[in-house]
């Protein structure tokens, strides 16, 4: 387990994109991860709400994860699908994603995203994805 923690740990801080928008890997394992990033004024819409492409980032790259952990391989998003809940404000986003259903060379993984403030969490958004196996 070590091992794949370390190979996640890598394969995060090589993403350019989410450095970017300054996203952690809170947390990861066999099918399943979690990341966050703090909620700043530049992840904004003009209402104030987080933007849905910031909810959307999180809920694609905690699907891969999620997906590759559970392969073991590199892996890459083929498909997912998103529903918007609530709109996210607060002071941080969690992406929870899990793999559900773990071929040979893809899985089925499933995320919620939560809004993070003082009064607890708000689950503001669920995704679904298919993550494939890819080799480099």
């Amino acid at each position: 387990m070590e091992d794949l923690q370390e190979f996640a740990r890598q394969v995060f801080e090589s993403q350019p994109f989410s450095r970017h928008i300054g996203a952690e890997l809170l947390s990861s394992g066999p099918g399943h991860a979690e990341i966050g990033v703090v909620i700043a004024d530049h992840l904004k819409q003009q209402h104030g709400f987080v933007h849905g492409g910031v909810i959307s980032y999180l809920a694609d790259n905690s699907l891969t994860f999620a997906g590759g952990l559970a392969l073991g391989s590199n892996a890459l998003t083929s498909e997912f699908k998103i529903n918007y809940l609530k709109p996210a404000s607060g002071s941080r986003l969690v992406a929870r994603a899990k793999a559900k259903g773990v071929g040979k060379r893809q899985a089925v993984c499933l995320c919620e995203i939560f809004a993070i403030a003082e009064g607890g969490e708000t689950l503001c958004a669920i995704a679904q994805g298919t993550v494939v196996s890819v080799s480099q």
